[in-house]
């Protein structure tokens, strides 16, 4: 019996991307221009890039390599559509069910301009959308609840260890108590302060 595909857990994009789309209807206007944790992202530009991601990652999924799988993130600033609101909550469906189809994780495929086995590129999907969903909700006061599934794969790829180095699209670790809760370490892993506030 093939107990590995027994007990490896399948990385399911589904409460990560809720939680995005839960977020949508609390954002105010008027908070568009305001700061958020990743440095050089308005939240204009935060759901820009989350718009972005979630097509780049949803052609990787169905190999359907292009212009949206082949362009870094760093290219340009993500500029925001006006329908925003209307567009995304499908975009992020279309995105997990993309990576419900087993053969999305079969081979390789391509995203933001590197090449990846398809396993390894739906966790770095997770991963973006945990840590972006959390940027989003602080940035416009609103709660995070990330399920702790998704926050395990999330910490685990942001971890240093035998999987590998950690990957330097993030800023140093910052130190949290022994005690932080799940959520705070795996925000501090990614280069974020878990107490940020819009002004800081």
């Amino acid at each position: 019996m093939d107990t590995h595909t027994e007990t490896t857990p399948t990385v399911d994009l589904a409460p990560a991307a809720r939680q995005i789309a839960d977020l949508l209807g609390g954002i105010d206007e008027r908070q568009l221009a305001g700061p958020t944790p990743c440095p050089h992202y308005t939240v204009r530009e935060l759901l820009a890039h989350v718009a972005g991601l979630s097509a780049a990652f949803r052609d990787a999924a169905r190999k359907d390599l292009g212009r949206t799988t082949d362009t870094s993130p760093d290219t340009a600033l993500p500029v925001l559509g006006d329908d925003w609101r209307a567009a995304l909550p499908p975009l992020l469906d279309e995105l997990v069910t993309a990576w419900r189809d087993p053969a999305a994780r079969q081979g390789m495929t391509r995203v933001g301009g590197v090449d990846l086995p398809g396993e390894a590129a739906a966790v770095v999907a997770l991963d973006e959308l945990v840590i972006h969903g959390w940027d989003l909700a602080r940035s416009t006061g609103q709660k995070f609840e990330a399920d702790e599934a998704s926050l395990r794969v999330s910490l685990a790829m942001l971890t240093p260890g035998d999987a590998g180095p950690r990957p330097d699209i993030f800023g140093p670790p910052v130190p949290v108590p022994a005690d932080a809760s799940l959520l705070d370490r795996t925000v501090a892993m990614s280069g974020r302060r878990p107490d940020w506030q819009p002004g800081d």
